[in-house]
């Protein structure tokens, strides 16, 4: 379905973000007709380019990010749309070019994107709200970092929402926007085989999982001051276990998913200074192998401080108190430097109670329900069936569904989905003010903690899952992380 018209604005709209992934989104949505002829993109920055410049500029930095090569013509096409206006947030004054840029017209769609540092948010809401930009029918999307803990997140939601109306912010979680989390909700609420299932009585635990190759690279200014905790978990990883543990919603509408993925972080278990040394285990790459190449360890990064205790890799248990819930364990888990690129969620069902088969029960692998994120976006079921042959010998298989050879029509990555969403003003996928302050609420006892604690994080080295504490961590409950479990013979 087309959009209608639109002007959308990206603050940052020289930076990295728009470059490698916000440009990249809209040009794909552009070869796909879902753009209006007179949609805009106003990119604005703090470099002094010329309009021919800035185009130069997307062609050496954007173009390349594009999966397949742009045809001539639809290249040229969308770069018609892109207007570049240079300008300082912090100065009220200078946002007069924005003003004569964006068109006044009340019945198009209006979007402002902050891909900024979040300390310029309150500034540039500010700012366009004194200049008249901010318009009832406008709406804003905050990038992360939302904050550095709850204080802050508070702040930003306090000092936004003077500005605008909770029903015109858009918090991104990039996550959210894959294919399979929303294929989780289908899966969920759109069939009746799991849902008798998914409870305490059959569920033994849920592991979630991101993982990186990659080390900092060039976010390590920002990636000292914020660590695996805040970078991934609170967002990302939070926002997982959300969707896979939250009760049904009374309809797919925003604030009945929002109110049902809110009412989890709310039932999430709080740690204690005893309960959180046990169950959260933080650490940090040294020097390894990835992919056969050496790589320095976090340290050893240009400019990482020698000394510092940011910690690259978290894994915890954490636990949610309700009837549904209660007693089955949820492992998170995220790392940089790691042996593979993945993000999987993990459901292990409780074995069966008796074999029947000549078999002892504890030869038979727990049945589970695998959902891949990345890099290859899919489901698969573990489940035992018979060998081939005469004898009844049982041997686990696996059923999968590859959503690129099921579903042949062309797929949005996260950021058109997320994007088309925005400007659709589609609310769902986002976070809502007070999930934010939620998810903020649980983490900050564990960033506490750290602060107040002498120790460093536990050493791992690069090219592995990380440090033998987290094996041990969800070893103690007789269970394995899904890579460590050995195939059958």
């Amino acid at each position: 379905m087309a959009l209608s018209d639109f002007d959308l604005v990206f603050f940052g709209g020289s930076g990295d973000l728009a470059m490698r992934k916000l440009l990249p989104a809209m040009y794909a949505r552009d070869v796909c007709d879902d753009l209006p002829a007179t949609a805009r993109i106003i990119c604005v920055g703090r470099d002094d380019f010329s309009q021919e410049e800035f185009l130069r500029f997307v062609e050496k930095n954007s173009k390349p990010n594009i999966k397949e090569t742009p045809a001539e013509a639809t290249w040229a096409r969308f770069l018609q749309r892109i207007v570049y206006v240079a300008l300082n947030a912090t100065d009220v004054k200078s946002y007069a070019p924005l003003v004569e840029v964006l068109r006044p017209d009340e019945s198009l769609t209006r979007v402002y994107y902050l891909a900024t540092p979040p300390h310029l948010f309150a500034t540039i809401c500010d700012n366009l709200a004194a200049t008249g930009l901010a318009t009832p029918n406008s709406r804003v999307v905050l990038e992360k970092p939302l904050g550095r803990d709850l204080a802050s997140a508070k702040q930003i939601n306090l000092d936004v929402g003077k500005v605008f109306a909770e029903s015109q912010i858009y918090r991104i979680d990039h996550y959210l926007g894959k294919e399979t989390v929303q294929n989780l909700l289908a899966l969920r609420f759109g069939n009746i085989l799991f849902e008798p299932l998914w409870r305490r009585e059959y569920i033994s635990d849920v592991q979630i999982t991101i993982a990186e190759k990659i080390g900092v690279g060039n976010r390590l200014g920002y990636y000292d001051t914020s660590g695996a905790l805040r970078d991934m978990l609170q967002n990302h990883l939070l926002q997982l276990l959300c969707i896979v543990a939250m009760e049904t919603p009374s309809s797919i509408s925003p604030d009945a998913v929002r109110d049902a993925k809110l009412q989890v972080l709310r039932s999430l278990k709080r740690f204690t200074p005893t309960t959180l040394s046990q169950n959260i285990v933080r650490g940090q790459y040294r020097s390894g192998y990835v992919d056969g190449q050496p790589v320095p360890g976090y340290r050893d990064e240009p400019d990482a401080p020698k000394q510092s205790k940011t910690e690259t890799f978290v894994a915890m248990k954490a636990e949610i108190d309700t009837w549904r819930w209660a007693g089955v364990p949820f492992y998170l888990r995220t790392g940089k430097r790691m042996a593979d690129r993945l993000a999987e969620i993990v459901v292990r069902f409780k074995p069966i109670p008796h074999s029947i088969f000549n078999q002892p029960t504890s030869s038979f692998q727990p049945n589970s329900l695998v959902i891949r994120l990345q890099p290859d976006e899919g489901l698969s079921m573990n489940l035992m069936a018979k060998t081939p042959g005469d004898a009844m010998r049982l041997k686990q298989a696996e059923l999968e569904l590859d959503f690129r050879e099921q579903f042949k029509s062309p797929r949005m990555e996260a950021y058109e989905r997320l994007l088309v969403d925005v400007l659709r003003g589609q609310l769902t996928l986002f976070m809502r003010g007070d999930e934010l302050e939620a998810a903020w609420e649980w983490v900050e006892p564990i960033l506490e903690h750290w602060e107040q604690d002498d120790s460093s994080p536990v050493p791992y080295t690069s090219g592995t899952w990380g440090p033998a504490a987290s094996s041990a961590l969800i070893g103690r409950d007789g269970l394995q992380w899904r890579e460590e479990v050995l195939p059958e013979d």
